[in-house]
């Protein structure tokens, strides 16, 4: 099977296992993918992840993080898009929630959250936004 949006597709993983209440998820391996799944877990929104093979092919397991009984993301989406990518400077970068929130920005000094890439000042990729 063909996915045109491997990042959305992990986004939307992990979106509907919250809403199913499951402990982890299964998504395929990518550098992309783990370097998005580093971000979250930096930010406390995911448990952590591993590398798994999935019917000889690597996979990632992701554990997903609840508090007190609601799901530590509560809305992931995808920003930029293979049809519509969209790029911010440092100074430019969106606030999600005034602040409560984060988006995850692809930049030349790798992925980072929108904090990190205003510390940096490095602009970037609006990859997804998260809260």
């Amino acid at each position: 099977m063909s996915i045109n949006d491997p990042l959305g597709d992990l986004l939307t993983r992990i979106r509907n296992g919250q809403r199913a209440r499951k402990d982890s998820v299964v998504s395929p391996a990518s550098k992309l993918r783990a370097h998005v799944l580093d971000v979250l877990q930096r930010e406390g929104y995911i448990r952590g992840y591993s590398e798994e093979a999935l019917a000889g092919h690597p996979g990632l397991r992701i554990e997903l993080k609840y508090f007190e009984g609601q799901p530590a993301i509560q809305h992931v989406a995808r920003i930029s898009k293979p049809g519509r990518r969209v790029y911010s400077g440092a100074q430019d970068l969106p606030r999600v929630r005034n602040g409560l929130g984060m988006t995850i920005v692809s930049t030349p000094r790798g992925v980072l959250s929108d904090a990190e890439a205003r510390d940096q000042n490095v602009g970037g990729e609006v990859l997804a936004e998260v809260f």
